[in-house]
């Protein structure tokens, strides 16, 4: 099972909306999944899966006001509260594509993603989720385990030499319940360097940070 996240580059709308107490929120709304068109990961998504995965979402976490996404993704699956940005609260089948609406919190972070907003930044937003590929004639099928945990806010997407673009399209990560696969491939890697007696200290930090990320 592998760490899938998938950016959409399809700007967002921001909406000023008053709730029951007349206090004013901003929300992002706009595509947040499309499924049947291959990526720029190369990853397709048929469409029955991700119905089945955002009807999951949706009945465990958005109705449950549980749905909360982060800026940028983080390597793990689980949300940290301390770095909740937004909660989406619909998402809304129209074909192939699912438009949702989240609405920006009154946190820390939450704080600096309405600024952002507010300064014209380009925010698209990003899927975080967990499920096995099968890859036939180079295109890359998503599963039907795939399971969705997150919609994180990315920060200029589609801007040229964007860095956050760079890393988040090429982050995938191997997991298990215990994170063995990573850690193997870790060990692997260290071996290697020394084999080659290229397992320099600034690499063994950098090896060892790998590690305690693995582990968390």
């Amino acid at each position: 099972m592998k760490f899938l996240t998938e950016i959409i580059n399809d700007p967002l709308s921001l909406l000023m909306e008053a709730g029951p107490d007349g206090k004013k929120n901003l929300f992002i709304q706009g595509p947040f999944a499309v499924a049947e068109s291959k990526n720029k990961n190369g990853r397709i998504y048929k469409r029955e899966i991700l119905e089945a995965a955002i009807g999951k979402y949706d009945t465990d976490y958005i109705k449950n006001s549980r749905a909360l996404g982060e800026m940028n993704h983080p390597p793990r699956l689980n949300i940290d509260y301390e770095r909740a940005t937004h909660m989406i609260t619909e998402m809304k089948q129209d074909g192939n594509v699912w438009i949702g609406k989240a609405k920006v919190l009154n946190t820390p972070m939450g704080s600096i993603l309405k600024g952002l907003l507010e300064s014209g930044v380009n925010v698209g937003v990003s899927t975080r989720g967990a499920g096995s590929i099968t890859e036939a004639n180079g295109v890359k099928q998503v599963g039907s385990d795939y399971f969705l945990t997150a919609v994180d806010a990315v920060s200029d997407p589609s801007g040229p030499g964007c860095i956050v673009n760079g890393i988040m399209e090429g982050r995938e990560y191997d997991l298990d319940s215990k994170g063995q696969a990573i850690i193997e491939d870790i060990a692997a890697k260290a071996k290697h360097d020394y084999d080659r007696k290229v397992l320099t200290e600034a690499r063994k930090i950098q090896l060892f940070k790998q590690l305690l990320e693995a582990i968390k």
